[in-house]
């Protein structure tokens, strides 16, 4: 009979890297099985020791203990070389010891993290070599670029014994595939592809969301306020702000949609929001869940603190629609049917109170910097639109102590006054930035504070400020007067001594351009003439060469000159240009329509616009406490 051979047991490898805490705990120390309830004759394990603590190794039963003791276990600090914090421009220093972590470029700020702020870690490969990515509790997202492969080992003993926290190895998705599964975490929307994250987006890099279509959410990203500030913080070694990663390079990227079709189950909601117990389940589109979870996380649809004024269903030139507005202490929001924006007081660089030279409406407009961007179009002003007899009472939702120690006066416990200075006064107050009118040195034809006008085929109104002009509502134009060069002023069409408008040409200093307003009023001439003197701003008169050359041509022909009808071309304007017979059926002393179509008086064709945008529909007159209190919400259908 054959020996038996005895029988053979597989070979377990225990690794260091995947061992795990088990059984009971002692404070000062981490214990780790690695070979254990494998076979009566051995039993290992691992026990690590925090720094500033002892402990008296041993073992129960009859087996003999052996101590192996490694010294890799980091005992004081560890260092790291040539470490890039937030996209930094400029490596640092990166230091890990008991109390937290730090990191400092050449003859900069230290940065530092407390343990506490540990929340979980993540190494994976990055642009530079290997990023260790932390999740803190205050600071959000913290990257640290650069590091080696080798450098995961140490790195992992550090966060386990001093802080408590597993370093995870993350690999990305590299299929290039652009269909996934989206996942709102803690800190950041990842995006995964099989299980994988292909990439990560903290929300303090989102700026704004919106469906874009039924099955559609747009996510735009903040912008750095021009190409010159990317947000880099120049003590730390040019590391980027919460909000300015994107600005990491000459190309930044401003927005993404995601296409998410179909429905999810959820259960009924009760008023509170939550979900209710015992609710039957209801079908939503994906694409609106996905959107008002993405709200919620990234603080955009709340705004933290409490809102110090609402106004109701406020009527915005640029861009179109109505808006409610939401004053919080340090942003403003935007709340509309489609399109919902949160921007902040920084971002609104100027207020302009201007009244409408309709004497019915006032407008409010904001100029924004960076831009409000609604797909590919971007806002630089935002125009609101208000009836000046419109009145409004509102009692701001603050206290006494705030309106004294952090506003030091310039806002009042209560308003009751027309609804746009009442809006106007509230954004002076929480920003404390200055709010612009007309000139006094500017008064129009017909004694108002700007004129109309046209920029191509938008018809507008602009208005002449002490240091500069203002087109509205579209395109909203800014010019300042230390920019232009020139002014020119010319006539419209063929004849243009009859013509009733003129244009006006403002061309730019160092050739950076030029903006042509037209169809201006012939009757605003010499206003415009007086205000560009005593603005000392340079001006070219093409229309009396204009007119001398037209002269010129009459008395050289002397049947053009000893024609009956050269009174009714005064009058008539271009209309005459065409004929070129005299009509023997035309009766002077009888009324004519044309006589009345090129009155001075009566309305250009294009004056109904203005009506048209004074309100969105000609309803009857707004509630004004509709206009202070928040309205029951309608319920959304997908």
């Amino acid at each position: 009979m054959p020996d038996q051979k005895p029988e053979q047991k597989p070979v377990v490898l225990a690794r260091s890297t995947e061992l795990q805490t088990s059984g009971g705990q002692t404070e000062g120390m981490i214990r780790q099985n690695a070979l254990v309830n494998l076979t009566d004759g051995i039993c290992a394990s691992r026990m690590i020791a925090k720094p500033h603590t002892c402990s008296a190794v041993h073992h129960h039963g009859e087996l003999d203990t052996i101590v192996l003791v490694n010294s890799s276990i980091p005992t004081t600090m560890e260092s790291f070389d040539d470490i890039y914090l937030d996209l930094s421009k400029q490596p640092g220093k990166c230091r890990l010891a008991d109390s937290g972590l730090g990191w400092k470029p050449q003859g900069g700020q230290t940065f530092t993290l407390d343990k506490s702020e540990f929340i979980s870690a993540q190494w994976s490969r990055a642009s530079r070599g290997h990023e260790l990515k932390i999740y803190a509790r205050v600071a959000g997202v913290v990257q640290l670029d650069g590091f080696r492969g080798e450098d995961f080992e140490t790195l992992q003993k550090c966060f386990k014994v001093w802080y408590g926290v597993d370093l995870v190895q993350k690999e990305h998705a590299l299929r290039g595939w652009n269909w996934g599964k989206g996942e709102l975490g803690r800190n950041e929307l990842t995006f995964n592809v099989r299980n994988q994250p292909a990439f990560e987006i903290p929300y303090t890099e989102i700026s704004n969301t919106n469906l874009a279509g039924k099955n559609e959410v747009a996510v735009e990203f903040s912008l750095s306020g021009d190409g010159e500030d990317s947000g880099t913080n120049g003590n730390l070694g040019g590391a980027r702000g919460k909000g300015k990663k994107m600005g990491g390079a000459v190309d930044q990227l401003t927005e993404m949609r995601f296409y998410i079709p179909g429905t999810e189950t959820r259960k009924g909601k009760n008023e509170d929001g939550d979900e209710a117990d015992g609710a039957e389940d209801e079908e939503h589109n994906a694409a609106n869940l996905f959107y008002e979870a993405l709200m919620d996380k990234a603080d955009i649809g709340e705004v933290a603190g409490d809102t110090y004024a609402t106004f109701l269903d406020i009527l915005h030139l640029t861009p179109r629609g109505r808006f409610d507005i939401d004053l919080y202490e340090k942003s403003f929001r935007l709340r509309g049917k489609t399109y919902d924006y949160k921007i902040s007081y920084e971002s609104a660089k100027r207020f302009f109170l201007l009244p409408k030279p309709d004497d019915m409406h006032q407008l409010l407009c904001i100029g924004l910097d960076p831009p409000l961007r609604q797909g590919q179009t971007r806002y630089p002003f935002l125009v609101m639109q208000f009836k000046r007899d419109e009145e409004v009472n509102i009692e701001l939702n603050m206290t006494d102590e705030d309106l004294k120690t952090k506003y030091a006066g310039k806002l009042q416990p209560r308003y009751e006054a027309p609804i746009g200075s009442v809006i106007a006064k509230i954004f002076h107050g929480l920003t404390g930035k200055r709010l612009l009118q007309p000139s006094q040195d500017f008064v129009s034809h017909h004694q108002m504070s700007g004129v109309k006008c046209s920029i191509k085929a938008n018809e507008g109104h602009l208005f002449f400020l002490d240091r500069a002009f203002l087109f509205v509502p579209k395109p909203a134009t800014y010019i300042s007067f230390e920019n232009i060069s020139v002014i020119t002023m010319s006539r419209v069409g063929g004849a243009v001594s009859a013509s009733r408008t003129f244009d006006i040409t403002v061309t730019l200093k160092n050739g950076a351009g030029e903006h042509q307003f037209s169809n201006i009023n012939r009757e605003e001439q010499s206003p415009l003439e007086s205000f560009f003197k005593i603005k000392n701003i340079k001006t070219k008169n093409e229309m009396d060469n204009d007119g001398g050359m037209l002269a010129a041509a009459l008395s050289a022909d002397p049947d053009l000159a000893s024609s009956d009808d050269e009174e009714v071309v005064g009058v008539r304007g271009s209309a005459d240009e065409d004929d070129e017979s005299v009509d023997e059926d035309f009766q002077a002393d009888s009324d004519s329509d044309v006589a009345e179509e090129y009155d001075s008086d009566a309305k250009s064709s294009g004056s109904e616009d203005d009506e048209d945008m004074e309100d969105a529909g000609n309803g009857s007159e707004s509630d004004t406490e509709a206009k202070v209190e928040r309205p029951k919400k309608k319920t959304k259908t997908g």
